[in-house]
C-alpha cells in the first residue's frame, strides 16, 4: 500500500475531524488560500503544500462563529509589498494562528518558522524580531493555558496520524 501525501493525509485528518461535527472540509489544490463559508464551509489551501494547510486550518481554528460565516473569515488581504501600516495589522492577526501552526507543526514533527507572508520585508528587522517574540509568548500561553477546541482537537488527531505515519 502506497503512503499518501502528506498533504493528502491533512485532508482526510481534518475532514473526518470536522466535516460532521462542524460542516466545515479541507481542500488542496488552490492557487491562493481561501475560506469560503456555506454547507459545507470550505478551506482552501495553497497547490499541496502542508504549511499552508495547517495555517488555514489555524485561522479556522481561532475564527468565532461571526467571522465564519464570512468570506475568508472578513479579513482583508494585501499582496506582497505591503507597507508599513499594512504589514503592522498583518502581524496583529497573525500572533496566534502562527502560535496554533507551530503546535500543528510540532505534533508533526515538522519544522515550523513564522511566515511575514511579504518578501519585501528584510527577515531581520526589528518589527520581525517582535513578532517572532510575539507568537512564542502566545505559543507558552497556549501550553500553560490550553488550546481552542477547534485546535485542540486537530492537534490531537495530527498526533495520532504522526504516530500511523511512523508506524
Amino acid at each position: 500500500m502506497s503512503q499518501q501525501s502528506l498533504g493528502e493525509a491533512l485532508v482526510g485528518v481534518f475532514n473526518r475531524v470536522f466535516q460532521a461535527a462542524d460542516a466545515t472540509i479541507l481542500c488542496g489544490g488552490a492557487a491562493e488560500p481561501y475560506y469560503e463559508p456555506g454547507a459545507p464551509s470550505v478551506i482552501y489551501f495553497r497547490e499541496d503544500f502542508d504549511r499552508s494547510a495547517l495555517h488555514e486550518v489555524a485561522h479556522w481554528c481561532v475564527a468565532g462563529p461571526v467571522r465564519r460565516r464570512l468570506p475568508d473569515y472578513g479579513y482583508w488581504y494585501a499582496p506582497d509589498g505591503r507597507n508599513a501600516e499594512q504589514q503592522s495589522a498583518f502581524y496583529g492577526v497573525e500572533v496566534k494562528p502562527q502560535a496554533i501552526e507551530a503546535l500543528f507543526c510540532e505534533a508533526l514533527d515538522l519544522t515550523f518558522a513564522v511566515s511575514v507572508d511579504n518578501l519585501t520585508v528584510d527577515a531581520n528587522c526589528p518589527e520581525i524580531i517582535d513578532f517572532k517574540t510575539a507568537v512564542d509568548r502566545q505559543i507558552m500561553r497556549f501550553r500553560q493555558q490550553g488550546l481552542p477546541d477547534r485546535a485542540q482537537r486537530f492537534k490531537d488527531a495530527l498526533t495520532q496520524l504522526a504516530v500511523e505515519r511512523s508506524g
